[in-house]
């Protein structure tokens, strides 16, 4: 395999890693979201917290890692040992991207404890919005989904 088509998987498998971002806030939904029926609370934030969402690992890292790795390794020695240099490369180049992956897809959270009008305290975690700051005392509108998609919280 020459140095292109090499040069022309490892830049599809990377951008196929970041192509899957998407806008995680409070005002963004998925097409499934769309229609869908929300019940609707308001209440007052209680208290704030500050939290680490570990982003999922839906396998590509580990994937475009091992596959890049693999193929490196396939470039070292001959023979036998160019099988085990292939497989070893495909192992840590796995081990590598799922870590990667992980660490591109890790998020900043607030966990917003709610005390809702009804007199019911509820707490929700979603990723923060940094044109949004959410303080004790603030008034809030929390949005359900009724066929358990999910909660959001915004300002009022």
């Amino acid at each position: 395999m020459n140095k292109k088509i090499t040069s022309l998987i490892v830049v599809s498998l990377i951008l196929m890693m970041f192509g899957c971002a998407q806008n995680p806030y409070g005002n963004a939904y998925n097409v499934s979201d769309t229609r869908e029926v929300q019940s609707v609370y308001y209440g007052t934030i209680v208290r704030t917290q500050a939290v680490t969402i570990d982003g999922s690992n839906n396998g590509v890292g580990t994937l475009a890692g091992g596959a890049v790795g693999g193929l490196l390794g396939s470039k070292v020695g001959g023979g036998t040992g160019s099988v085990i240099a292939t497989i070893g490369g495909a192992v840590l180049g796995g081990v590598l991207g799922s870590a990667a992956e992980g660490g591109i897809t890790k998020r900043n959270g607030v966990n917003l404890t709610i005390k809702l009008d009804s007199g019911r305290t509820i707490s929700i975690v979603q990723q923060v919005n940094p044109k949004v700051t959410f303080q004790v005392g603030q008034r809030v509108q929390v949005n359900l989904n009724m066929s358990g998609g999910g909660a959001r919280v915004t300002p009022i």
